[in-house]
């Protein structure tokens, strides 16, 4: 759900929330909040997504868009409505019947608790005494926790729960699976090692580089090359953004998935892992976060000065 203010339309923070929607490829609903202020401007907030490519249901487009505002209470019903529908129509379904399986939403070394992860149940039902695999751990259910912090014994899917009982601290993004058999899950864990470790000791790693392109190329494994561009001025990123798509051919399609201003950050090294994407910097350099994300995710960033 894309939350934008009806006073303030469309600002940079949801231009990249749209962008990671897309390079995550799930659906976007979009809750124009604080309708109840006096100078709200639902239609222009309406107009605004329409030209970054959000159409607008009511005006023949795909996107379904809810005015609401969250201190009045109004129309959160019918924004919960609308999810309802958009999860019907896309079929979004799960079955609570079966072992829980879900996605790594957060972990935490907690002093007094332990290895403590933040999950998001996405089929199936998690017990109090499931054994669970994360990655490469393995633990069991001791305990979980809502949203509220109160004490579960069970949640099924589309719930978010804190569990406690990991053998250690999962990396967000990781998926986890319950299963039944708990030798299977420590050989099925044991395997993800010893890949992980065959990986960290290869020269990059899987990411996508200027220097592999040729290579996959010619395997004919990559159809497309994603990039990122960030520069100094507005001016220079919309040329950029828009010669460089022209370079694409038969072999490789070209695509900027964002561009945008200033230095290269966090968010648009995140951005390039989700989307396996190459970030170019045209006058601006990565921040000290940024620089420590790529280093660690193995994100291509390409640093060039513009001559005219």
């Amino acid at each position: 759900v894309l939350v934008v203010a009806a006073d303030d339309g469309v600002m940079p923070q949801t231009r990249e929330a749209i962008d990671h929607a897309r390079a995550a490829n799930v659906p976007i609903i979009v809750a124009i909040n604080k309708i109840d202020k006096p100078d709200s401007n639902p239609e222009r907030v309406m107009k605004e997504l329409a030209d970054i490519g959000l159409l607008p249901e009511a005006w023949g487009g795909e996107t379904v868009m809810v005015p609401v505002s969250a201190k009045a209470k109004q129309n959160l019903e019918t924004l919960l409505e609308m999810i309802l529908l958009v999860t019907e129509i896309g079929e979004h379904k799960a079955n609570a019947a079966r072992n829980a399986s879900g996605t790594v939403l957060e972990g935490k070394l907690d002093r007094g608790r332990g290895p403590v992860a933040t999950v998001l149940v996405q089929d199936g039902t998690l017990h109090v005494g499931d054994t669970i695999l994360v990655g490469t751990i393995v633990g069991k259910v001791r305990a979980l926790q809502d949203d509220r912090g109160r004490a579960v014994r069970e949640v099924g899917p589309s719930t978010p729960v804190e569990v406690l009982g990991l053998g250690g601290v999962p990396t967000p993004g990781d998926t986890f699976q319950a299963v039944d058999d708990v030798a299977k899950a420590r050989q099925i864990a044991l395997f993800r090692e010893e890949q992980a470790k065959a990986k960290s000791l290869g020269a990059r790693g899987g990411r996508m580089t200027l220097e592999t392109l040729q290579k996959h190329i010619a395997e004919g494994g990559v159809k497309e090359l994603a990039l990122i561009i960030k520069t100094d001025v507005q001016g220079s990123a919309e040329v950029l953004a828009d010669s460089l798509q022209k370079l694409g051919d038969e072999r490789i399609k070209v695509r900027v998935i964002s561009f945008g201003v200033g230095a290269i950050n966090e968010s648009d090294v995140l951005l390039a892992t989700a989307s396996e994407a190459i970030i170019i910097g045209f006058n601006v350099r990565p921040d000290r976060n940024a620089e420590a994300v790529a280093a660690r995710e193995k994100v291509d960033i390409r640093l060039h000065s513009i001559i005219y």
